[in-house]
């Protein structure tokens, strides 16, 4: 088995799993139904394609750098100005940084590699209008998902490090983390917690959309600050990188 590292950042993320008409929410963490399908699109799936290879894959993610919550209230009329389309509120995840990983067979994973590096169709990060700022490839490791996630060093902005380290805080950043469950909750921390989402995806068919549920263990781990001699304080701009 082997895991394929996602780096997900960029100025805007939305990862919706309960929206419902105008208003479409997000998690505060990326789905497993929204990281299956990029892996899809990477791969150049259309909807009405097969996924049962991706639904052997487990996941799991950690939140290096959680971002806040952005409202977006939309408006909008048709091109002769004549008629209002429905109001929406929109939320997104601004400054977010995460590490996920899906873990799997080696062939399969090596070949959902080689797609994200190389994607047939653009990535983003839940929806159409949120781009990565950084590579979202970010290696392949040959070890369980828990010991990837646990060991990955910490990918939050140089901002962020740089504030965190002049707050005092100590040598490591507590981050939380969400994985699918595998009855194994002593591998992790006492103040760990199962919640049942329903982000599993069965199809992506426009005519027969459907979801399932899938058992999530919320947990924490503590991943080692940088010295502060590669991170410089920088002035806070989400656009930088783009």
């Amino acid at each position: 088995m082997s895991v394929l590292l996602l780096r997900l950042a960029g100025p805007l993320q939305a990862w919706g799993d309960a929206s419902r008409f105008s208003r479409r929410m997000t998690r505060r963490e990326p789905t497993k139904s929204g990281i299956l399908g990029m892996l899809a699109s990477a791969q150049g799936r259309r909807r009405t394609d097969p996924i049962e290879d991706l639904l052997t894959l487990r996941f799991g993610v950690r939140t290096d750098q959680p971002g806040r919550i952005l409202r977006d209230f939309q408006t909008a009329r048709t091109l002769d100005g004549t008629k209002s389309m429905p109001l929406s509120e929109r939320y997104y995840i601004t400054d977010g940084v995460f590490v996920a990983g899906v873990e799997g067979d080696d062939e399969l994973i090596e070949g959902l590699g080689r797609a994200v590096q190389s994607p047939q169709f653009p990535l983003y990060l839940g929806r159409r209008s949120c781009v990565p700022s950084r590579p979202v490839f970010a290696g392949i490791e040959y070890k369980q998902l828990e010991q990837v996630l646990t060991h990955t060093p910490w990918q939050a902005s140089e901002w962020f490090q740089a504030q965190y380290r002049r707050q005092g805080r100590g040598g490591v950043y507590r981050c939380q983390m969400s994985i699918d469950y595998s009855g194994e909750q002593s591998l992790l921390d006492p103040g760990s917690a199962i919640e049942r989402t329903r982000d599993e995806p069965l199809s992506w068919d426009p005519r027969r959309r459907e979801y399932g549920w899938r058992e999530v263990l919320h947990s924490s781990v503590e991943v080692a600050c940088s010295s502060g001699d590669d991170v410089r304080l920088t002035q806070h701009d989400p656009w930088r990188e783009l």
